[in-house]
């Protein structure tokens, strides 16, 4: 009889596991480590019967670490971390013996089915089990498959049994992304640990220094809170007043109304408003309105939103959440607590996840009017392609889980029961009153359905007094009306909610990491968790960040380097202050404004200068020319506009060459001739800078015609061909050099169809291109000769054919 090996990643998940499958016969011995056990029981497998053996490990296997000598502080300049040093795996935990477990376990087994956690850190774990089974099992005979993964959301009867049922593999890539990550995090880590500790070692009487740690994402945690700090201790309140009023609806009741004004920052206009607004007796209905409106019930729940409640609202620190929640999903109360999805998959069992709590006693009144009356299918939320939201996975009592984890249980099944019920619905009135010159405004909210608030009751809609029935018109007397004094405030310490929140907006950590960083800064002495989970940085942690400021401070630059305002000559003007901007040749090259401290990005791999101090009449920046050279393309260009796209359908960079502004002389609109004759997105576009040697040049790629050579004259005609629609073109030669005959010296024709501009036009390719020009076929290095013809059968892209189109294009 063949042996199946199954690995998880936890002892207790391996039993839970092994309890499904094996429907309860099974037995099981504590492996010689300690720490894991093995259960067995006998099956079938691939349709033959086998011998399964569930085991585990815990967590990871192995951990990168340095060779030996380069793990002596003293004898290593940390630098050398970063590339000389060589790396090696180690056992994670040399005390349990994993490897040698699971030699023993593995050797002699015919098959492996893995069943780590189904996130990027389980997939590592995969592997670093293979390594060390695959060499004492059998060897497969034929190309037989023997190692199988298997991925699962839940320890339920119906998931586990799904997830044995349709075994896949591991995923190799994302393991590699995982070693790839803790090599970086080794090495920088590492390096800057050791050059901030020994720094700082024996330099201050004060200051423990036996270990400043520094890591990629635990050290921008830290800045976040830092950075609130300073915006604390720079804060500087205002004073400012506001004018509240009250009305008297009755002899027993009166509303306090809120001005419209909001609040004004000069005391004397204050006390003007007051003026007005005091001896009046009576205040006037200018409107009212009540609408109907609704506050939508939750989205699904990931671990990022679990850990932000947790902390708010349950006073749970991140770190512990997890671990709660990890405790959860192995005894199979819940789903997998690591993912970032909030869309539940079409296929999800949302009713039997119901069903499950129909006879809780906190909440079965509620479960069982939904199924009743008919779930509402959750919001459409996010899918990251991981793992579906956290769920409730079978119902639990207060007795039975207790203290935090009963708590986290109870929000976590009333999240999701919230998903799946009805938004709350109010009616929202409003009263608008005049007194004097001034208006005030009152507001009420009256539940007209509670939806999924009955079973989240602090979502709910506060109760507010309910508004006097009245209409446009109405008076009611003033009872007062008096100017408060305030006070801006400043921001509050970040709450680890709100430090979570920031750290998922910008990418730092992942889901399962982010505790995991939040904990490192308050084991560091980093930050101080405060009333309120708040946290507070320590001296240590605001001078570190300080420190890391400096370090990207310009003045440690401005020791070797100019600033951009005293480099550069002036150029061209700015259309915002008229002064003028310097233009930087040095690479990228660039414009700034001094005055407005503003830089523009211009077209690199050319020449700029100013175009005949002409203007944008978008936003008043004097135009400048790009040009490749005397073979190659030029075109003007407006600075703001090429970084500050000014229409939908235009990208940031480019030129006048594409710009869709319907009636400026330099746009696309205007010189746009017809469809390129070689790439498919290109439109020819008359060069008017090119005369005497008139150019036609592609603004996507680098096709260039010459043509008309010695004309007095080029322009583009409002006309169209009517053979291809391309825009004519209207000619005035040099008498002297006139092609035409009969001492003709103008016409009108098509580049592309009449016979006389045929013979005058030549097709080369710009002897240079830069990256800003765009499209495939051309952006060849090669030159070509031939006549300008349209390819058959293409339309004409160019503008639209009169001006009121080209306006209502303009507008829409």
């Amino acid at each position: 009889m063949k042996t199946v090996l199954m690995v998880a990643e936890k002892p207790s998940l391996a039993q839970s596991i092994a309890k499904i499958l094996s429907r309860g016969s099974l037995s099981s011995h504590k492996g010689l480590n300690g720490a894991c056990s093995v259960h067995e029981y006998t099956g079938t497998f691939a349709g033959q019967p086998v011998r399964f053996k569930m085991t585990s490990v815990c967590g990871h296997v192995m951990t990168l670490d340095f060779l030996g000598k380069y793990n002596k502080w003293d004898k290593v300049d940390p630098a050398e971390l970063f590339s000389q040093a060589p790396t090696e795996k180690k056992e994670a935990n040399p005390k349990l013996n994993m490897v040698k477990f699971l030699q023993v376990e593995g050797r002699g087994c015919d098959y492996i089915v893995l069943w780590l956690d189904c996130d990027k850190e389980g997939e590592n774990i995969c592997f670093e089990v293979l390594d060390v089974v695959l060499p004492v099992m059998n060897k497969a005979h034929g190309g037989e498959k023997t190692v199988f993964r298997a991925r699962f959301s839940s320890i339920t009867d119906t998931d586990i049994c799904n997830a044995m049922a349709c075994l896949g593999e591991p995923d190799h890539n994302e393991a590699l992304s995982v070693d790839a990550r803790q090599e970086l995090d080794l090495r920088i880590g590492c390096a800057f640990t050791r050059f901030q500790t020994k720094y700082f070692q024996g330099k201050y009487g004060d200051l423990d220094s036996s270990l400043i740690s520094f890591g990629p994402c635990q050290t921008p945690t830290l800045g976040f809170c830092v950075e609130r700090h300073d915006k604390i201790q720079s804060f500087k309140p205002e004073t400012y007043w506001v004018l509240q009023a009250k009305v008297n609806t009755d002899k027993d009741r009166s509303l306090l109304l809120d001005w419209d004004r909001v609040r004004v920052f000069d005391r004397e206009i204050a006390q003007m408003f007051l003026n007005m607004t005091k001896l009046e007796k009576e205040a006037q209905v200018e409107a009212t309105s009540r609408k109907e409106k609704a506050k939508q019930r939750p989205l699904a729940l990931n671990t990022v939103e679990m850990l932000r409640v947790a902390s708010s609202s349950l006073g749970m620190g991140p770190q512990h959440a997890m671990q709660t929640a990890e405790r959860l999903y192995t005894q199979g109360y819940i789903s997998y607590p690591r993912t970032e999805t909030t869309h539940y998959p079409e296929n999800f069992d949302l009713k039997g996840s119901l069903r499950q709590q129909a006879n809780h006693p906190y909440w079965a009144d509620t479960v069982k009017r939904l199924l009743a009356e008919g779930i509402n299918r959750p919001r459409k939320g996010h899918d990251a392609g991981d793992h579906p939201p956290i769920t409730p996975m079978k119902s639990a009592t207060e007795a039975e889980l207790g203290g935090d984890a009963w708590r986290l249980y109870e929000y976590i099944t009333r999240h999701f029961i919230a998903t799946v019920s009805h938004d709350c619905k109010y009616l929202q009135s409003t009263i608008s009153f005049r007194i004097g010159p001034e208006l005030f405004t009152c507001s009420g909210k009256t539940v007209l359905s509670p939806g999924f608030t009955e079973v989240m009751p602090w979502q709910s809609v506060p109760l507010e007094e309910s508004l006097p029935t009245c209409q446009r018109g109405d008076a009611f007397p003033v009872g007062e009306v008096k100017m408060l004094e305030k006070q801006t405030n400043p921001p509050d310490y970040l709450t680890e909610a709100e430090l979570i929140t920031l750290m998922e907006k910008h990418g730092i950590g992942t889901d399962a990491s982010i505790p995991v960083h939040i904990n490192n800064i308050c084991q560091r002495n980093y930050v101080t968790v405060e009333s309120g989970r708040r946290l507070k940085p320590t001296n240590l942690g605001i001078v570190l960040v300080h420190g890391y400021y400096k370090i990207g401070m310009d003045e440690l630059m401005e020791v070797s380097f100019s600033p951009l305002a005293a480099t550069g000559k002036p150029l061209s003007r700015c259309g915002k202050c008229h002064r003028f901007m310097k233009y930087i040749q040095a690479k990228p090259s660039r414009l700034h404004c001094s005055h407005c401290d503003e830089t523009y990005t211009l077209p690199q791999n050319g020449t700029i200068k100013l175009y005949k101090e002409l203007r944008c009449p978008l936003d008043d920046f004097e135009l400048v020319l790009w040009s490749s050279g005397s073979r190659g393309k030029s075109y003007p260009l407006c600075p703001y506009c090429y970084n500050h796209p000014p229409f939908r359908d235009m990208k940031k960079g480019m030129g006048c060459n594409e710009c869709t502004h319907p009636s400026c002389q330099h746009s696309l609109s205007m010189l746009g001739i017809g469809q390129c004759v070689e790439c498919e997105s290109g439109v020819l576009v008359l060069d008017p800078t090119s005369g005497p040697k008139w150019k036609v040049a592609c603004n996507k790629c680098n096709v260039v015609a010459h043509c008309f050579e010695n004309a007095h004259r080029v322009r583009v005609s409002a006309d169209t061909c009517s053979v291809c629609e391309a825009a004519l073109l209207d000619v005035d030669f040099n008498k002297a050099k006139s092609p035409l005959p009969g001492d003709e010296t103008q016409h009108m024709g098509c580049v592309f169809c009449d016979p006389v501009f045929q013979e005058l036009v030549e097709l080369k390719h710009a002897a240079s291109c830069h990256p800003m020009h765009r499209g495939g076929p051309g952006r060849r290095q090669g030159r070509g000769r031939g006549r300008a013809r349209r390819p058959p059968g293409k339309p004409n892209p160019r503008r639209p054919k009169d001006k009121m189109s080209a306006l209502a294009a303009y507008f829409v």
